[in-house]
């Protein structure tokens, strides 16, 4: 049985009241189709079927300012480090470094996604989004006192693991507050503070490093995090099953967590290493994605066969609509980190733009992302609809990155400004849309592993846009040595621009004092990255025929509170009591 509330889908109503179970537990009929089963514990959530209490207006607005603001330095950590990359890199004395600052942190991320919305599930959400938010920062620390590029690349590891349990968390917590129909609004606003986030990062990485630290890049993270854990401790009050650590621990399924960090961390350095710092028929290369794949074989077996409660049910790709939503979700965050990432190398270096400069640069794309994901979630919460949405941000995203493509070193700013604002547009509508159309597709029980799995997908796009978009310029550049060669640059100039360093050498072509020479070089960078540019309109023309598959749903105006922790059933037959495990 489920407690219901009804909420008005409006956006003036929608931090009304919110209704929250009591923690005391009271007979429940269980989850669907478990009824039958005995002396067995079940780890997925179960719907609320108790007396609710009322959530003042003032916590609902504490506990989600503090969400957004969580969020905002989530998100701001994944682009803010850019612009300052080649700075960075000149300091440590280590140009192997410019990717791996970057993709230490979104294949530390990516890969831990679903373990911590998996540990939530089991441990009650409040205890996991505490742990996350501290351990981000104290990684914050680690990298702003780094002393060498190892050690700024482990404190970006950890900050990727504190941050692939928040962004989840996040989604997961505003799903348990708000009803299908009021929901859009608020990821909506929450998909916008991601993407002025991502779209400041550029500016402030470029501002710190040229008028203070890069170090400041990860200074700033400590006010937001530490004021955020006060907030989240005293406010939160979401449902906490008390579990028993010894039950915890038993329910974790530790094969199917293991073998998802290890496909991941394999198959990214695999992509990583290959054509830029080993040829890719190395032995490296190879037994990384071939070791990779294997993995992820036995992951996908364990998950359909063995695991008792799989941190990734495969029954979410079984229905063509969800995994449609997966695939929607994995395309858009590849194109939007991709064009965060790779847009300021070219203002770079087409452009001899400075950091601060490459970053001011981006905006236009990043303000109408904003702009448009606000009135998409308004839209969905109040029509109801969200095909249309995900239909028309395909096609335009398609239309934006497409244009991408034409970027040379001669493009007028006018120009650069216009391809923005159009794959803005296409971008900021698919923010919302593929979480609610996943939500409404799926019971309320598996809400939270729904909007995990779909967070695992936009994080692995997030990784393979850094990772492959890095392969791709480089061996871009690589097939530019001959000409630049042929151009009367010196050859110890033209190795640094063409080779593995390229994107960290853009300095370099300041020093180019002859003009047809620093425009060939400008040229070559241009036309290094539109191959990447062609590759990503590619994936959103991938991401609008999937968006084509999905199914359309009434969003409901009820909602019901999930109820996290281990649910025990003891010798039951159909509609007996289920009560859940407390300490």
């Amino acid at each position: 049985m489920a407690v219901t509330s009804n909420q008005l889908p409006l956006a003036a109503d929608a931090i009304e009241p919110i209704e929250l179970p009591a923690v005391q537990p009271i007979p429940d009929s269980g989850p669907t189709g478990q009824s039958n089963k005995q002396n067995e514990t079940e780890t997925l959530p179960g719907a609320v079927s108790e007396p609710v209490q009322r959530r003042s207006t003032l916590r609902t607005f504490t506990v989600m300012s503090a969400l957004f603001a969580t969020l905002f330095i989530v998100a701001l950590n994944t682009t803010i480090v850019a612009t300052a990359i080649p700075t960075i890199c000149s300091e440590f004395h280590a140009a192997s470094g410019y990717s791996w600052i970057g993709a230490s942190y979104v294949i530390a991320t990516t890969a831990v996604v679903s373990v911590w919305a998996k540990l939530s599930d089991i441990w009650g959400r409040k205890p996991l989004l505490l742990i996350a938010v501290a351990l981000y920062f104290a990684s914050s620390i680690l990298c702003a006192v780094s002393t060498s590029m190892g050690m700024l690349i482990i404190g970006r590891t950890l900050q990727g693991i504190a941050g692939g349990g928040l962004g989840p968390l996040i989604n997961i917590v505003i799903s348990d507050f708000f009803s299908l129909r009021t929901r859009p609004l608020f990821l909506g606003l929450l998909h916008v503070t991601y993407a002025v986030a991502g779209g400041l990062g550029p500016v402030l990485g470029g501002a710190f490093t040229e008028f203070v630290s890069w170090r400041w890049i990860f200074w700033i993270n400590l006010p937001v995090a530490g004021a955020a854990f006060c907030l989240l401790f005293l406010f939160l009050d979401v449902h906490n099953p008390k579990t028993k650590f010894a039950a915890g621990f038993r329910a974790i399924d530790w094969a199917g967590s293991i073998s998802i960090v290890g496909v991941m961390v394999m198959v990214l350095l695999g992509l990583n290493f290959g054509g830029a710092t080993y040829p890719w028929n190395s032995p490296k290369v190879i037994c990384l994605v071939a070791v990779g794949t294997l993995v992820a074989v036995l992951f996908l077996i364990n998950e359909g066969r063995f695991a008792r409660y799989p941190i990734m049910p495969l029954g979410l790709f079984r229905h063509r609509s969800n995994a449609a939503c997966l695939i929607v979700g994995f395309t858009q965050n590849f194109l939007v980190n991709g064009a965060d990432y790779y847009l300021p190398l070219y203002f770079q270096s087409a452009k001899e733009a400075s950091p601060l400069r490459s970053g001011v640069l981006i905006l236009p794309l990043i303000i109408v992302e904003a702009l448009t994901a606000v009135a998409s979630g308004i839209f969905v919460q109040q029509t109801g609809r969200y095909i249309e949405p995900i239909w028309t941000g395909g096609v335009v995203l398609t239309v934006g990155f497409g244009l991408f493509a034409h970027l040379t070193a001669t493009t007028s700013l006018g120009s650069i400004v216009a391809f923005q604002v159009v794959a803005g547009l296409g971008a900021g509508v698919l923010f919302d849309p593929p979480t609610i159309a996943l939500q409404a597709l799926v019971a309320q029980d598996d809400t939270a592993t729904a909007t995990a799995t779909l967070s695992f997908m936009r994080s692995l796009g997030t990784s393979i846009s850094i990772v492959i978009g890095d392969v791709i310029f480089q061996n871009g550049m690589q097939l530019q040595r001959s000409s630049l060669r042929n151009k009367g640059l010196p050859a110890d100039l033209v190795n640094s621009l063409s080779g593995a360093d390229s994107a960290s050498n853009v300095n370099l072509i300041g020093t180019i004092s002859n003009l047809a020479q620093k425009l060939a070089v400008e040229q070559a960078y241009a036309w290094s990255l539109r191959n990447f540019w062609i590759m990503c309109t590619c994936m959103a023309a991938c991401g609008l025929l999937a968006g084509g598959l999905i199914t359309k749903k009434e969003l409901s105006r009820e909602h019901t509170e999930t109820q996290t922790g281990i649910k025990k059933t003891t010798d039951v037959a159909a509609g007996a009591d289920v009560t859940p495990e407390q300490s």
